[in-house]
């Protein structure tokens, strides 16, 4: 989800308690904080030696001992565009890291509203080759009984 998109879903339902989805189908405690705004800059040499840049933003919750804390989209939205004015706008992606065990990343598919809590679905974040003609090998063609190229689908 676009950083634009989750605050359009945050002021069209201003009153609204955070609920974090976490991608087992669990939810992070209803009175997690939101420590941290972050816009993350990457510059790094994927493995086929080419140079890529990627920004992104992302949000960091806490559970703490505060069990009245309940965070609304409002509340949200407002910390969010002062962190806009700050670290600057852009078309960015979205995640939120959360320590469950361990600190994670998950990227925020969706959002949707559940009575009176806005839902933040997240999901995984999955590592890649981001240079597959270089570094693995090809593919093998397929044919059928015909000997005839069969599509491939991917």
């Amino acid at each position: 989800m676009k950083i634009q998109e989750f605050q359009a879903a945050l002021a069209a339902a201003p009153d609204a308690e955070m609920q974090w989805i976490l991608p087992s189908g669990t939810q992070v405690q209803p009175h997690a904080h939101v420590t941290e705004v972050a816009r993350i800059d990457k510059r790094f040499i994927d493995c086929g030696g080419k140079l890529r840049e990627e920004s992104m933003w992302r949000l960091q919750t806490w559970v703490a001992e505060d069990f009245d804390h309940r965070l609304t989209a409002g509340k949200l939205a407002g910390i969010i565009a002062k962190a806009t004015a700050t670290i600057g706008a852009g078309d960015f992606d979205i995640d939120v890291e959360h320590e469950e065990g361990v600190i994670s990343q998950y990227p925020i598919v969706s959002t949707e509203v559940r009575g009176r809590k806005l839902a933040v679905l997240l999901t995984s974040r999955h590592t890649d080759c981001l240079a597959r003609e270089l570094c693995c090998p090809p593919q093998p063609v397929k044919k059928n009984f015909l000997n005839q190229t069969l599509p491939t689908f991917s």
